[in-house]
């Protein structure tokens, strides 16, 4: 099963979401992102939130298509997608890919890229990954791991996010390594580029982040 969650951002930087509809797929809305969901035709399984980005009227039609409606007061320790994904951890399912996540203020992009260290942090195995229009980011641990070549998102970058990453080797990029040391704050990993159908990347020690990108 994937778990597809959509947040509040600006819907201007949401991909195609009907590309992500196929198969086993559960959709969970969040905040204003179950209204953008009804809007688009799609029923949410399941919707949280405190619901302080909709008006009354748009409430109201959010309560009168929703089953399961997880509403939440303003004043909490998690934000409303953290609740979300929580939630969504607990149905261990293959995937979850977190949509309507960047945009507008900072402070919950940072928020929203963190929780991706939170099925690492738990031992989950379950892929999670943040998508919009020009942007795909994950993060893995220590291990090896195949990359295919998109062909939209032709800049692959690679940011540790922990004090360092030990032995990085990429095999199938315009700029490869061999067992490298890649320090935080390091922009080495920026910008590389399949230039074979698939490569791997693969390290040692520590979490990093994989960003897929256009210009």
């Amino acid at each position: 099963m994937i778990i597809n969650i959509l947040a509040g951002g600006p819907e201007a930087l949401l991909p195609d979401l009907t590309e992500y509809m196929e198969g086993n797929v559960k959709w969970i809305g969040v905040d204003r992102g179950v209204y953008t969901l009804i809007s688009k035709g799609i029923a949410p399984a399941v919707a949280f939130g405190d619901f302080d980005s909709v008006n009354e009227e748009e409430m109201l039609f959010i309560e009168q298509h929703v089953d399961e409606l997880q509403r939440f007061k303003p004043e909490k320790d998690e934000t409303d997608m953290e609740l979300a994904l929580e939630w969504a951890l607990k149905q261990n399912p293959q995937k979850i890919n977190l949509f309507g996540a960047t945009g507008g203020r900072l402070d919950h992009l940072f928020a929203n890229i963190q929780l991706l260290l939170k099925p690492i942090l738990k031992e989950k195995n379950t892929d999670v990954e943040l998508i919009d229009l020009q942007n795909n980011v994950y993060m893995k641990s220590a291990g090896r791991y195949e990359i295919k070549k998109s062909p939209d998102r032709k800049y692959v970058s690679f940011v540790p996010v922990t004090p360092s990453v030990e032995g990085l080797t990429l095999t199938g990029f315009k700029y490869p390594l061999t067992n490298c040391h890649i320090p935080l704050g390091s922009t080495l990993c920026i910008s590389n580029e399949l230039i074979d159908d698939r490569g791997t990347f693969s390290f040692l020690e520590g979490i990093i982040m994989v960003i897929s990108s256009r210009d």
